[in-house]
């Protein structure tokens, strides 16, 4: 392998994806997001990144070109948001055809005017069996038809060493004859809650501390109450009939098992408390369910931030993919 990979993020978020890569050695060439606070936490921890703040539909091909320079790019890297998936494939629509889902689109066209040696693009593991894979096969076509051998498969983050299980389809493909690498399992035995998150300050309601993002959410009366019942990897029907939340989502008013992975963490996390704790995780504890390092700073407002760290791709994770871009590279 002759100097350092470069790589393009797409819809880079707080910057999950590109902190991975970056720790593989791989070298930025420029990301792009569009949410304003998003970037602000992008640009305060990749300050030598080169990040475009605008909607990727009004990147120009031109721009793009412009963007890459001379560079050759080894790999585009970026997970599209897709809306489309609930009436997709229900009323006689195509999942490519759904307007909901152009950010797809933008990704393929980046790839094609970009030409890299790979992409990894990520997505909700649902999106494998979606339609009854015809999903799947709609987008692997879609890059087909622009000359690259594509294949998927789902990926489990607690397998790369990320305390969380967090299923996710991953599509690698390759404009080069060559075997495709998926990374494989790393870990003998997963990391736990309890292990990751016993080293910060106890919090109570409302406490702040000195530590970036650890600060614990105000919780009203009634809630604190109402948890106070839920034991260690409890839920709600440990809670008195007479005040236990009767509707809403099933993962609300329950505790993390201090003994096992995460649940997947998403962009609201408010209603899951810590397993003994009485409080909703920190901003800075959910990162670390993420895998994210405590000097990884998140910007914005509390509910900002939680999205971004809910929305990004396990740094981990992104480790163990941009180690086997690695590997497909040294097999030139």
């Amino acid at each position: 392998m002759k100097g350092k990979l470069k790589y393009i993020d797409l819809f880079s978020g707080s910057g999950g994806f590109s902190l991975g890569f970056d720790l593989k050695g791989f070298q930025n060439v420029f990301s792009i997001d569009i949410e304003p606070s998003f970037c602000e936490t992008y640009k305060y921890n990749f300050p030598k990144h080169q990040l475009i703040e605008k909607d990727i539909c009004d990147l120009s091909d031109a721009e793009i070109s412009y963007l890459k320079e001379f560079e050759e790019i080894d790999v585009v890297i970026g997970g599209p948001p897709c809306q489309g998936f609930s009436m997709a494939g229900n009323i006689g629509r195509k999942f490519i055809e759904d307007p909901r889902n152009k950010l797809f689109k933008e990704f393929v066209r980046v790839v094609n005017v970009v030409r890299p040696k790979f992409f990894v693009m990520e997505n909700v593991a649902r999106l494998y069996n979606h339609n009854k894979g015809e999903t799947r096969k709609e987008i692997i076509k879609d890059f087909q038809k622009i000359g690259y051998n594509v294949e998927c498969k789902i990926l489990n983050s607690a397998d790369f060493g990320v305390p969380q299980v967090r299923q996710r389809v991953i599509f690698i493909g390759s404009n080069q004859n060559r075997e495709i690498i998926f990374p494989e399992k790393s870990v003998k035995r997963y990391l736990t809650v309890k292990e990751v998150l016993d080293d910060f300050p106890p919090l109570e309601s409302g406490e702040e501390s000195t530590i970036p993002n650890h600060v614990a959410m105000n919780h009203s009366e009634q809630m604190l109450e109402k948890m106070s019942y839920v034991k260690d990897g409890g839920s709600r029907e440990e809670i008195p009939v007479n005040i236990r939340p009767k509707s809403g989502d099933i993962r609300k008013y329950i505790r993390y098992k201090s003994n096992e992975p995460s649940v997947c963490v998403t962009g609201d996390m408010r209603k899951i408390f810590h397993y003994e704790q009485n409080r909703a995780l920190t901003v800075r504890e959910l990162a670390k369910l993420q895998s994210y390092p405590n000097s990884f700073v998140f910007k914005g407002s509390k509910i900002s931030q939680q999205q971004q760290v809910g929305n990004s791709v396990p740094p981990k994770m992104a480790e163990a993919i941009a180690e086997a871009i690695i590997k497909m590279s040294e097999h030139v």
